[in-house]
């Protein structure tokens, strides 16, 4: 079969190496020229560009992570308005910095104003695909505290598993965060005005750098505002 017959670089010779020596008469070694028989061989151009494929949209998981990215981006949009911006039945910043003072939190309006802004930049973010790790990290870092206050500060608490189902539990707070922690490390997916950055390129080191920052922000805020 040559080249010809399957389109490729070259053909095999199926009768190489049926002589009684590597170099007889059935091999491509020709003896009076001392070189190999390459006629079969079609050579290929070195010097035309090597056409390199662009960023295609799929219908798997680019589709399920603008899904995931709006989903979450939205919740934390309307919920960061109603924190600073009092909409949708919010509080208002002087009635979120009501409800975080009774909590137990020290300079309760300076802390509102860093979590609606959060919840509104981060929630903004994740809708346009837009510095996607850092935003996700944002929204991981806001439930990460939410999360340890409604549990106590306690790893496992006596209620168990009861503290974390009823209706004032967490589970809901560590849907979120789980979703956050996804993206952190996903990516936004090529349907995001992200596509094609660095941290894009590179979403394992962007969501470890990201990760590392909002570990670092959620236990300075809960030692200087708690």
């Amino acid at each position: 079969m040559t080249s010809h017959d399957v389109g490729g670089a070259h053909h095999f010779d199926d009768s190489y190496g049926r002589g009684t020596t590597p170099f007889s008469a059935a091999s491509p070694f020709d003896r009076d020229t001392n070189t190999f028989d390459t006629s079969g061989f079609a050579p290929v151009p070195v010097d035309e560009p090597v056409e390199r494929r662009p960023f295609r949209w799929t219908g798997s998981a680019d589709l399920g992570l603008l899904v995931l990215r709006v989903a979450l981006g939205g919740v934390f949009l309307g919920h960061g308005a109603q924190k600073v911006f009092g909409v949708f039945g919010g509080p208002g910043i002087d009635g979120f910095a009501a409800e975080l003072e009774a909590l137990g939190y020290r300079s309760a309006g300076v802390f509102a104003w860093v979590v609606g802004i959060t919840e509104l930049a981060g929630g903004g973010l994740l809708v346009l695909g837009l510095f996607t790790p850092l935003a996700a990290a944002g929204v991981l870092g806001v439930m990460a505290n939410v999360v340890a206050i409604r549990y106590g500060g306690q790893l496992i608490p006596p209620d168990g598993a009861r503290r974390f189902l009823n209706p004032d539990g967490v589970e809901q707070q560590v849907a979120y965060a789980a979703m956050a922690f996804a993206l952190l490390f996903a990516g936004p997916g090529r349907a995001s005005l992200d596509n094609n950055r660095p941290w894009f390129r590179r979403p394992l080191l962007s969501g470890i750098l990201c990760f590392l920052l909002t570990a670092g922000a959620t236990a300075t805020t809960l030692l200087l505002f708690r």
